[in-house]
């Protein structure tokens, strides 16, 4: 009744994983499948779809176009983002130079009439000076009259300082951080481009369109596939080797493909071998259970491999026997 049940688990063990079904010691078979990696082509950002460009099952080249979100608001955003970076650049522009002529010319106008006053209070003091030493004038009349001429003067050098800012450009600070909000818009200017023309997807690489998730008219919430291709490079063979055979396959191993219909000398390349053992029911680990561990192996297909299989499709792996085994 034991040796029965242990059989049993066995049986179920490796039907369920679709592992090594030996014919003869020389022969392994290794029942596995086709799959497939697929592309799932999405846009960052929320839309209708507006245009859908592909169909399932055609192929398309790389680059090509696969489908269009809507973008009015976008190009909202865009307008207002272009705005913003006009009005910085002005706000330098109108920073990196001068008042405008007219305004230069009122402060001359302003120097100008400064320089008459003084000219003026000068004279009288000067009169005032001689009319003091004859006795004419009192002495406190000079004090009025210096004061004045000091006034003037003071007045003088304001306007002339004035119209030397007037005539150059603002602070370097100021001007510096004008350009900051001048960078600042050609950056928010150069996201939103980014983000409408996330809304027109197109084929990374030559692919066969597998699957279209979204119909014309349907909204597509951020980061939702629309379209799955399935690149050339994409198919690989799947199969589940058991311990006592996996020494006989590494990366770089040489397999044999067969299916139903399929032409002949179909063969793949060994590109993974996982590291770790698989098996059920669940066991406990003993000589007696070794038979049960089984590890995955996947298999690159070769042009002639890949274009006769399609993902899920069920193959027979064999082990390519050696060229002098093939030739005795």
């Amino acid at each position: 009744m034991k040796t029965r049940l242990r059989m049993r688990l066995l049986v179920v063990s490796i039907g369920a994983l679709v592992t090594t079904a030996c014919t003869t010691n020389k022969d392994p078979v290794f029942t596995g499948y086709a799959e497939a990696d697929l592309v799932y082509v999405a846009s960052s950002g929320p839309g209708l779809l507006e245009r859908l460009d592909v169909a399932r099952g055609t192929r398309v080249d790389a680059n090509a176009s696969l489908f269009a979100l809507d973008t009015e608001s976008e190009r909202i955003e865009r307008s207002a983002a272009q705005a913003r970076m006009q009005r910085a650049q002005s706000q330098v522009q109108n920073l990196s130079k001068g008042r405008r002529p007219p305004e230069v010319q009122v402060v001359q106008q302003q120097v100008a009439q400064a320089e008459a006053e003084l000219e003026m209070s000068a004279q009288q003091l000067k009169r005032n000076e001689a009319l003091v030493a004859q006795g004419f004038v009192a002495d406190i009349r000079l004090d009025e009259l210096r004061s004045a001429r000091d006034r003037d003067q003071a007045k003088v050098a304001e306007l002339r300082a004035q119209l030397v800012v007037a005539r150059t450009a603002s602070r370097p600070d100021e001007i510096a951080a004008a350009e900051a909000e001048r960078r600042a818009a050609d950056y928010d200017l150069a996201q939103v481009a980014w983000r409408e023309q996330q809304k027109v997807r197109r084929a990374p690489q030559a692919a066969l369109v597998y699957d279209v998730l979204f119909r014309v008219g349907e909204w597509v919430p951020a980061g939702t596939p629309v379209v799955a291709l399935q690149p050339d490079s994409a198919l690989k063979i799947r199969f589940f080797v058991a311990q006592a055979r996996l020494a006989q396959l590494a990366v770089g191993t040489r397999v044999l493909v067969s299916c139903d219909g399929c032409p002949a000398n179909l063969a793949a390349t060994v590109s993974f071998v996982s590291p770790q053992a698989e098996f059920t029911p669940p066991v406990i680990y003993s000589n007696e259970s070794r038979d049960k561990l089984v590890f995955l192996v996947e298999a690159h297909p070769d042009d002639a491999t890949r274009l006769a299989l399609k993902p899920g499709q069920p193959v027979d792996v064999r082990l390519q026997a050696p060229a002098s085994a093939r030739g005795a």
